[in-house]
């Protein structure tokens, strides 16, 4: 039983490699690739140094957290890796839930001391 071998398309191989080729440019006029190209590829908080086997865990990270403002010259981002990001933007939400909290909200201070008695319940079980 004789199988018959695909025949290729070559205009559609052609279609798919153009297409690739220009996804790759749209790729590289994005902020990732141009802050991959400006800056070395090192943590900005730990150091850890990356590779091109290991560079997908390097993200971008906007100082300002707004996504939207990418000026040419990177002045808003900084190369982290994944572990830094994640522990940036947790600073940011808890930072932001507590200037929430800072208005007439605020709960009141604690004032009670649970240590208070605790040198008289010694001294009456040492007297036992």
């Amino acid at each position: 039983m004789a199988t018959r071998k695909p025949t290729l398309d070559s205009a559609k191989l052609d279609r798919v490699v153009a297409e690739a080729r220009r996804d790759a440019e749209q790729r590289e006029q994005g902020y990732r690739e141009r802050a991959l190209k400006m800056y070395p590829w090192v943590c900005g908080r730990c150091g850890r140094e990356f590779t091109r086997a290991n560079l997908r865990e390097l993200t971008v990270h906007h100082r300002n957290h707004d996504h939207d403002y990418n000026p040419p010259d990177g002045s808003n981002w900084e190369l982290l890796c994944v572990y830094c990001h994640d522990n940036e933007h947790s600073r940011h939400i808890d930072h932001a839930a507590g200037s929430a909290l800072s208005g007439e909200d605020t709960p009141a201070a604690a004032t009670g001391n649970p240590f208070a008695n605790l040198k008289a319940l010694l001294k009456r079980e040492r007297d036992d």
